[in-house]
């Protein structure tokens, strides 16, 4: 005979990317919140669990956590990501056919109805569920039969009170017959990422110009004395540019130049030369040992140190000679250099990701990785993974997260939006963004609200850069200090994660002529850095990581809120713990030029505040404080203070006096 099946609906499992074929982001230590919609023909009690558990070569078993119903077919449930690494999970639902029987016995009961009947029916449904805990519990094998049993006697009011009995439905509910139970088709995946992947400040410098006279190359023991500066700016990620050895042929000049002089220390882009490749020092910054040295000085600044990987090489790498076959070559003969016409990188040649050759050069290129981080190197900054096949990437970084889930990768793909975020879907935890070109009020929120909310929250992670050695933007150029006050403000606050590149601080402006990028270019030449150079914001972004470290709130991602100004040049925004500890509200000048005055909204809703109530804010780049009340607030921002940062603070009635509270 055909057995029952179940017939339970299970539709719209969330988060879920791309109908499971990516894994959702979030971070280790939290809990994990899945909803569905769930329903049955029909009026049977359902109950739902999420089915989950850790993915791991040894694939543990699964753990169950009940659902519970929000009403109109909405179910929801969380799980603990306790560990850093993939998670699994899906949904289980079935009818819990003794809760359906006891709902509509007490309603015939209710009705006058004779139940005879159905008090036989509820004994065969507790015969059958002693029969399924009789191998898991005796207790409750022995408390469902001897109700079973009670049931079949002749009808009396005292049977219904034993039918309704509630220790006896919670017994029943935890034996119940799972093989009319519906599972959702699809296994969906969660990785629980470390702390950094999604809170960071970077800070971008070349090693090579750390003895900061213009002439001298500087090493990695030079570079150790960088280390308190970047420390005492607030920053906690330190980004080094390509560390190998630079090839000779076709290398760079100063500002680009095709000549190079025979002391231009080239691109260090342009990877590999007779000392080695990507697994190699450039012999002027120091040897492996130097280099382990410097990152273990950094972690005693409480600094991480990233690298870049870039997956291309010099004319002169030894991969060249050694593996012709992984490379592009012409009709006749010659190596492919790299395009992006018009630009053409004469000093780089690229691999041939997709030909016959792919089945060593991957993991080849694999091998680089887990050499660096053999170093002790947990954070890479990815160059260019947009001109690299996604296929590539995916077996990459799935192939690296197995061994090692606490790697974080930056993509620097600034390339068209659905390719930068097909990147972050397959596995880069954070991504370089549109931030950089963002000038006025309605543009920044429309894209930031973008990348800050579901779904694409849900994989992507925006990394804003104001600047980079390579994207001088417009608004940069010969720009007063106020600017610089301006983007690195919005860039600090509008995510978790953010970074400058060296010079910033110093208000570095200067452009070569017609394009957005740096006169005197540091990827081309060695540069003087004057640390003490006057007109500096050193104290302005000290103020900004202060106030990142000591707010929860800006530490988070996806909490991002706009509110309304009455000044198109100010932006208010706000972000807020879920628990409402740490609640910040931001409003930023876009002007850099004049004084802007603005009345805000103030979203005393969203902040947990009465109309009437009385609250103290902590302006956090001057140290004021003061007493706001009502839900409008007046702000005055000028170019030399040209943005305030909150902290909100309810008061709370003590026996003594009134105290505050976040």
């Amino acid at each position: 005979m055909t057995s029952r099946i179940g017939s339970v609906v299970i539709e719209s499992v969330r988060p879920s990317l791309d109908a499971g074929r990516h894994a959702v982001k979030r971070i280790a230590g939290e809990s994990f919140t899945v909803e569905a919609d769930l329903f049955k023909e029909g009026h049977d009690v359902l109950v739902a669990v999420i089915r989950w558990r850790q993915a791991t070569p040894e694939q543990t078993e699964w753990a169950e956590v009940p659902m519970k119903a929000l009403g109109n077919d909405l179910w929801k449930a969380e799980f603990p990501l306790a560990r850093i690494g993939r998670y699994q999970y899906t949904v289980e639902s079935w009818p819990d056919l003794f809760a359906t029987w006891s709902s509509e016995l007490k309603r015939k009961v209710d009705a006058g109805r004779d139940v005879r009947s159905e008090l036989l029916e509820g004994s065969a449904l507790l015969e059958g569920a002693a029969e399924r805990a009789r191998s898991l519990s005796a207790g409750d094998a022995q408390l469902l039969s001897e109700a079973a049993k009670k049931l079949k006697q002749p009808a009396s009011p005292d049977l219904v009170f034993v039918a309704l009995a509630p220790e006896l439905a919670h017994a029943a509910s935890r034996y119940a017959d799972r093989s009319l139970a519906t599972r959702y088709e699809r296994v969906l995946e969660v990785d629980a990422e470390r702390e950094k992947s999604r809170t960071s400040a970077w800070y971008e410098f070349f090693p090579r110009s750390a003895v900061r006279d213009g002439k001298t190359h500087g090493t990695f023991k030079d570079a150790e004395a960088w280390l308190p500066y970047v420390q005492s700016l607030g920053f906690d990620t330190i980004y080094l540019p390509p560390i190998h050895p630079i090839g000779r042929t076709a290398r760079k000049g100063k500002n680009n130049s095709l000549r190079a002089e025979p002391d231009d220390v080239g691109s260090p882009w342009a990877i590999g030369g007779p000392e080695g490749g990507h697994k190699a020092i450039h012999p002027q910054l120091g040897t492996l040992e130097d280099f382990r040295a410097f990152i273990k000085a950094a972690e005693l600044q409480g600094i991480e140190i990233a690298l870049d990987i870039a997956f291309q090489c010099s004319p002169d790498h030894p991969y060249v000679k050694e593996h012709p076959e992984w490379f592009l070559h012409r009709p006749d003969g010659t190596i492919k250099t790299a395009e992006n016409p018009p630009k053409r990188y004469e000093d780089i040649v690229n691999f041939d990701w997709m030909g016959p050759a792919r089945d060593t050069l991957w993991p080849e290129l694999e091998s680089v990785v887990i050499h660096w981080i053999q170093q002790g190197v947990r954070v890479f900054r990815v160059d260019n993974p947009h001109t690299k096949p996604l296929q590539f990437w995916a077996w990459l970084i799935s192939r690296v997260h197995a061994k090692h889930p606490d790697i974080v990768f930056l993509s620097e793909a600034f390339t068209r939006p659905k390719v930068m975020k097909a990147l972050a879907k397959i596995g880069f935890t954070q991504s370089y963004t549109y931030f950089t070109w963002r000038n006025f009020k309605g543009e920044l929120q429309e894209y930031l609200e973008e990348i800050t909310s579901p779904p694409v929250s849900d994989y992507f992670r925006g990394n804003l850069w104001p600047n980079t050695p390579d994207i001088l933007p417009e608004h940069l150029q010969n720009a007063s200090p106020s600017m610089f006050r301006i983007r690195v403000a919005l860039a600090s606050t509008l995510s978790s994660s953010y970074g400058i590149y060296c010079g910033y601080e110093l208000c570095e402006n200067r452009p070569l002529p017609s394009k957005e990028e740096y006169i005197d270019s540091e990827k081309y030449q060695l540069v003087a850095w004057d640390l003490e150079r006057p007109g500096h914001i050193r104290d302005w972004i000290r103020k900004l990581n202060t106030a990142r470290k000591q707010h929860r709130a800006l530490q988070l991602y996806g909490n991002l809120r706009f509110y309304p100004s009455d000044n198109d040049r100010v932006l208010f925004y706000g972000k807020r713990t879920p628990d409402g500890s740490s609640q910040v509200l931001v409003a930023v000048s876009l002007d850099p030029f004049s004084p802007q005055e603005a009345l805000l909204d103030v979203p005393l809703h969203d902040l947990g505040i009465q109309p009437d109530e009385t609250y103290q804010v902590h302006e956090l780049m001057t140290d004021e404080r003061r007493l706001w009340q009502g839900p409008h607030a007046q702000v005055l921002l000028t170019p030399e203070q040209p943005a305030a940062i909150w902290a909100v603070y309810r008061f709370r009635r003590t026996e003594q006096a009134f105290d505050y509270y976040e």
